[in-house]
């Protein structure tokens, strides 16, 4: 499996207030859409031995999420995305860290005309 549905499950909670989030397998995970436009998902490190979870943060938040504990550029493409960050299952566990980054993502994406 590419991703865990579980971890995925966490997100899809988080979002479950949100009528206009859908869900789409991409990049070998599980993406969240908000009104069409990537907003987070979930997805195996490039090696494949953890999980982690990505965040489109927007450029305007970008810098302030790298500053987040456990937060990186989103590697998995083999270079940086400005406005993408990633993060390990870490963020699973620690609720703060999820609702801020999923607060950029949502006001990053809220911001985008409609697909």
């Amino acid at each position: 499996m590419a991703h865990d549905e579980g971890l995925a499950q966490i997100l899809a909670d988080d979002l479950s207030d949100h009528a206009e989030i859908t869900s789409k397998k991409m990049f070998g995970g599980l993406c969240f859409l908000n009104h069409g436009h990537m907003l987070c998902g979930v997805h195996k490190s490039k090696d494949k031995t953890q999980d982690m979870a990505m965040f489109r943060v927007g450029p305007d938040h970008y810098e302030s999420a790298l500053k987040l504990d456990n937060v990186m550029e989103l590697g998995f493409t083999g270079r940086p995305m400005k406005g993408l960050v990633e993060t390990n299952s870490m963020v699973f566990e620690d609720d703060k860290l999820r609702s801020k980054l999923l607060e950029m993502a949502l006001e990053f994406t809220n911001s985008l005309p409609p697909k």
